[in-house]
């Protein structure tokens, strides 16, 4: 099984979804594609994509979005655990796509990012 948290308004996350249908043929595995703004992931599984991707909570944040200024995100003395929680209740704040296979992930920016998860 091959998951993307896709958001379909996103160039890199429509061309990385692209790839993934793409690899997911080759390889003979389902896609399952989570629109997060729609359906935003809880705190354990933005738990479980930081460890699965294996970088600094911060790396998954998109600092760009209005939330993030708003929510006062770039305060260093932020917990990894109120990152994921103000991820979780803004889910636009997750930086996409995220590609999930084989218990690892990437972020796909750029979409070649993925393409170790999908050989």
């Amino acid at each position: 099984m091959i998951t993307i948290y896709h958001n379909p308004r996103c160039s890199k996350s429509r061309e990385t979804l692209a790839m993934v249908e793409e690899a997911a043929g080759r390889l003979g595995e389902p896609v399952e594609i989570v629109e997060y703004l729609k359906n935003p992931p809880s705190v354990a599984t933005l738990r479980q994509l930081n460890t699965m991707l294996g970088v600094p909570v911060r790396e998954m944040i998109r600092d760009n979005e209005a939330p993030y200024a708003e929510l006062g995100l770039a305060d260093p003395g932020l917990t990894d655990a109120e990152l994921l929680a103000a991820v979780a209740d803004n889910p636009i704040l997750l930086q996409r796509p995220v590609v999930v296979r084989n218990r690892r992930a990437a972020i796909g920016r750029p979409p070649e990012n993925v393409a170790p998860l999908l050989a």
